[in-house]
């Protein structure tokens, strides 16, 4: 019973470690989409040229870091 215990513990751990980096890689993407919101008002007509990098990484950030949860259906 101890080794299920164990087990179930280190489980348990993986899965909150996984939603953890989720949610901080999701809040990555929250801070540069508020920088790129500021730099485009502060910038005006010249947005596309002075925010473009800012831009380029929040669109990587949203294609690379979903928020996934914890089990996996195949469909």
């Amino acid at each position: 019973m101890s080794d299920r215990a164990a087990e179930l513990k280190a489980q348990i751990a993986a899965r909150d470690a996984h939603v953890r980096e989720s949610w901080v890689r999701a809040m990555e993407a929250r801070i540069v989409r508020d920088k790129l919101q500021s730099c485009y008002r502060a910038e005006g007509v010249n947005h596309y040229e002075s925010c473009r990098e800012l831009s380029e990484r929040y669109i990587t950030l949203l294609n690379e870091n979903r928020v996934k949860g914890y089990k996996q259906v195949d469909v």
